[in-house]
């Protein structure tokens, strides 16, 4: 079932969007060059992210991944291993049913679905910084400080994966102000510094101060304060977006809601409680927001809901609503494209299709084996039936999401006529692209006329065009308007 919930034709579509093709390219880079230090895009350091999803990148090209699994094998591979973890360090706390509960509730989701598969820094972050609280958990419950420099080097990990931002999130660590001392003592604090500072020292001292200025200050600050970054949305952003990262389960994020405030008085509860709510209102409050940042938060909402989940007696109307909720797969295949492309305006209208009657099957098992006194088979039908589902997307939508969102195909066209081919007005995710799978900066036709172009309409995909290079005239007005 892992295999076909992560590793199913994880490169059937070329790397999308403007994220992957860049991370990409700078693991890359770190893999040919040998420098492990200083990230660099497009052969120019750049700062924006701390450097172990590069060093995952680059370690995978050195294996001899191709383009397409070396940016993403190592996070699905991740991705699977943090859930093996999850379960085993649940199932020490809560029990073996909880525990699994947990697993397959957090591992069938579509926000654990998709960026267990994406070669962007949210899973590595979400699995080092939830590794570290979890490991912090038995010191949270009953002062056992066996696991706290572990914890501590995980939360070192989750710092090389993201910055600043897992120690924002750590703060319900603070919930045992009187044992907080403990955080700082040499056992915690020194294997802390010495996972997460040698990266940090040693890019400043090859780089200087534009790397503080712009990691620490643009990147932290202003990516909180600043509308620069373009990310700009309300502060209502992730509560119209959780239940969606959350389907199919997404009706089992209101039971711990309604187990009323009683329920939190054991520690560990409390304590996933504030992890949710903290990161949530960190993020709400953030003037920049994407879908991915409350990744992180997953982990200790799954948990809440599988514990609630396996107290409750009756099950079935919640475990029933959850299967009738995969429809959202068949009705998605032909919206995704689009989506993926941000042209909603080139969506189709979804149409009826008899795919949508096909969670019927799930959402009837699960009544009836729920019915049975057998939860644990009736979460693991429909965590099952959402693998069936993954499946059918990824076959139906993998042709036309190579054509609308990934320059794999373009390239390999371009590349026949490697150095010959200038970029005209495109939009910003296939440019990278095309540099990433062509290997090198594909130039602006303005600055660099060429017979072969190419070029995009509104809408639609680029394609490649020949002709007479652009007239000199052009590219001498576009230095104008450059100086």
């Amino acid at each position: 079932m892992a295999y076909f919930l992560y590793f199913f034709r994880l490169g059937g579509a070329g790397l999308i969007g403007p994220d992957e093709p860049r991370y990409a390219w700078i693991g890359r880079a770190m893999a040919q060059t040998g420098d492990w230090v200083t990230p660099r895009l497009w052969g120019e350091p750049w700062f924006e992210k701390p450097a172990l999803l590069y060093w995952m990148t680059g370690a995978a090209f050195r294996l001899g991944l191709g383009p397409d699994l070396a940016p993403r094998l190592p996070i699905a591979l991740m991705g699977a291993a943090f859930l093996g973890f999850y379960w085993w360090i649940l199932r020490r706390e809560f029990g073996y049913r909880a525990a699994t509960l947990a697993t397959l509730i957090l591992g069938s989701t579509v926000a654990w679905l998709g960026f267990s598969q994406a070669g962007v820094p949210d899973l590595p972050l979400t699995a080092t910084f939830s590794a570290a609280m979890l490991l912090a958990m038995p010191w949270i419950h009953k002062r056992d400080e066996r696991f706290l420099p572990a914890a501590a080097v995980t939360l070192a990990l989750a710092v090389l994966a993201k910055g600043l931002v897992p120690l924002a999130l750590a703060a319900p660590l603070a919930l045992r102000l009187r044992w907080f001392r403990d955080l700082v003592r040499w056992r915690v604090a020194l294997p802390f510094l010495l996972v997460a500072s040698p990266w940090y020292v040693l890019c400043y001292l090859h780089n200087g101060t534009p790397f503080l200025h712009e990691f620490f200050v643009r990147h932290h600050v202003e990516r909180f304060t600043s509308s620069a970054l373009q990310h700009i949305q309300p502060w209502w952003f992730y509560l119209a977006r959780l239940p969606a990262l959350m389907l199919p389960w997404a009706p089992l994020l209101l039971l711990p809601i309604l187990r009323g405030a009683a329920w939190y008085r054991e520690p560990r509860r409390r304590f996933l409680l504030a992890w949710f709510v903290c990161g949530l209102v960190l993020f709400s409050a953030s003037a920049n927001k994407l879908p991915g940042y409350v990744l992180p938060l997953m982990p200790a909402a799954a948990v809440l809901a599988a514990l609630a989940l396996d107290e409750i007696k009756d099950a079935r109307g919640w475990l029933v609503v959850c299967g009738v909720l995969l429809i959202a797969f068949p009705i998605a295949v032909p919206l995704l494209p689009a989506a993926a492309a941000n042209e909603w305006s080139a969506a189709p209208r979804p149409a009826f299709h008899w795919t949508w009657l096909a969670p019927a099957i799930p959402a009837a098992a699960a009544w009836i084996l729920e019915s049975r006194g057998k939860r644990l088979a009736a979460v693991l039908t429909v965590t099952a039936a959402t693998a069936a589902a993954m499946v059918y997307t990824k076959v139906r939508t993998e042709p036309e999401m190579e054509r609308m969102t990934s320059a794999r195909r373009l390239a390999a066209e371009a590349a026949t006529h490697r150095g010959e081919v200038c970029a005209g007005d495109i939009k910003r995710d296939w440019q990278y692209g095309l540099n990433y799978y062509l290997g090198t900066v594909v130039p602006d036709c303005l600055l660099k006329p060429t017979y072969f172009r190419i070029v995009q309409t509104p809408g639609l995909p680029p394609s490649l065009e020949a002709g007479p290079p652009i007239a000199g005239a052009a590219a001498r007005l576009a230095l104008v308007d450059l100086r």
